[in-house]
């Protein structure tokens, strides 16, 4: 029986067209946003993050209308960054988005990373700064009433024991030496017997910890220390050396290079952390919860199930209409809940010029002394809930108002954290990344709001 060709056994008469006609629907979402959104402020606003980080103005300036296009479009729906390239290039209403429809040319996915990594947090934060004062400005979000919240962004790493980070740090050093020019390669070479050594006690580790007591497994631990600071050793003469053939390395050598160092200063800091608890049985001040992403940190909330998260700490606020503002903790003591209670106000007052009349916070927030800042700062109306058998300096309605605003914050907050919006757990392998991640969950979710809230304004059913 002979073999039966591919495809259709009646081939058509023509062949058919691979360029396809189609009309955009006007009741798209992503068509809406498009007409909507005043792209000039974008481009003003984008040009000032841009100016700030870029060393001169030399070069082929950037198309920018595409790239806010794209960088809006991830904001609404998450999705990896090839993804979002198949999107601009083949689905018609993000071209129509990305301004591209009488163009067949697009961005690939690596300028789509580099300008959103450009971008980062700041650019996110003055974006949706602006989708908020556009939702004030359309009577759909009211500043006079504001609520407040922290939360935490979890980071895509495994859970940070001690015997995990060694084990990570070791293979991923080892790979990318072997890219990072000659002197690391040599490294490689030469630690190959404390390697393989370090890799035995790691697995034995895995397979039988279980069945070994605490003491056993601690002695399990430091012998694991004693190997990665010899290789430790060995790595930082191969470092020196190194740094002496860096001009001579090619691009992806660099940053091979770079990755090195910037374990092994990571693991620098981890070791002495990893001996303070193997010493006393207490967690170390700033413990190093991953080599890759360093400035991360365990955030304490807890909650059932899940009482600490490891990541990065943000502060919520809510407009009354269901809009959000975001702002990313500087460090592990920036966002806790009786700081930011008073913070929030002064950066809605940074924002929109004077105070709110009512606020709302949580009992973290509470005491007399955030009581009387933010009645200084000039709010009327402060919903602090109060803990213990303290009373509330709100009554009657208002105090209604506030303990319902304040509870749907909680919404909102879960909302961002869906996969359609990806801030939890983004695919992000820095803190600036994360950052960027952060805030173009909360943009996202402002703008398919603020979206539904016109089209609903004006009858009109979307679609998409």
């Amino acid at each position: 029986m002979s073999k039966q060709a591919r495809g259709s056994r009646q081939p058509e008469l023509f062949p058919r067209s691979k360029r396809a006609t189609i009309p955009v629907t006007a009741n798209h979402q992503l068509v809406e946003l498009a007409d909507s959104v005043d792209w000039t402020e974008l481009e003003i606003r984008a040009d000032k993050v841009r100016a700030g980080k870029l060393k001169n103005a030399a070069g082929r300036p950037p198309q920018m209308r595409v790239l806010l296009g794209a960088m809006l479009l991830r904001a609404t729906r998450y999705m990896p960054y090839r993804v979002l390239e198949d999107q601009i290039r083949y689905y018609a209403p993000a071209r129509y988005l990305c301004g591209l429809t009488e163009t067949e040319w697009s961005p690939d996915h690596n300028t789509l990373h580099d300008f959103i990594e450009l971008m980062g947090e700041e650019g996110g934060r003055l974006i949706n700064e602006y989708v908020v004062e556009w939702a004030v400005e359309e009577k759909l979000a009211d500043p006079k009433l504001m609520v407040a919240d922290t939360t935490a962004q979890e980071a895509a790493i495994p859970y940070p024991n001690e015997m995990g980070l060694m084990a990570g740090f070791l293979s991923s050093v080892v790979t990318a030496s072997k890219k990072a020019g000659a002197a690391l390669k040599e490294f490689v070479a030469k630690a190959a017997k404390n390697l393989q050594a370090a890799k035995e006690k790691v697995r034995e580790y895995r397979l039988f910890a279980k069945q070994k007591s605490k003491q056993q497994k601690d002695r399990m631990t430091a012998k694991m220390v004693t190997l990665v600071e010899k290789i430790q050793a060995q790595l930082g003469q191969a470092l020196t050396s190194a740094a002496l053939g860096k001009a001579r390395l090619t691009k992806y050598g660099k940053v091979a290079a770079a990755k090195v160092e910037r374990l092994n200063d990571a693991m620098k800091k981890l070791i002495p952390q990893i001996r303070y608890w193997l010493r006393t049985g207490w967690v170390a001040s700033g413990k190093i919860v991953s080599v890759h992403i360093p400035e991360l940190y365990s955030v304490v909330r807890g909650k059932v199930g899940k009482k600490v998260e490891f990541g990065l700490s943000w502060g919520i606020r809510r407009l009354r209409g269901g809009f959000l503002l975001a702002t990313l903790a500087k460090g592990t003591r920036d966002l806790v809940d009786a700081k930011f209670a008073v913070s929030a106000v002064d950066e809605h007052i940074a924002l929109f010029g004077k105070p709110p009349q009512s606020y709302a916070y949580d009992r973290g927030g509470w005491s007399d002394e955030n009581i009387a800042a933010i009645k200084q700062r000039g709010v009327k109306d402060v919903g602090l809930a109060p803990r213990g058998k303290a009373a509330w300096r709100v009554g009657g309605k208002m105090k209604e108002k506030l303990v319902s605003e304040r509870a749907q914050v909680e919404g909102g907050i879960g909302t961002i954290k869906h996969n359609k919006y990806g801030f939890n757990r983004p695919a992000a392998r820095s803190a600036r990344m994360m950052g960027a991640s952060g805030q173009l969950a909360v943009l996202g979710f402002n703008l398919n709001k603020m979206v539904r809230e016109l089209a609903k304004r004006r009858e009109v059913v979307l679609v998409g």
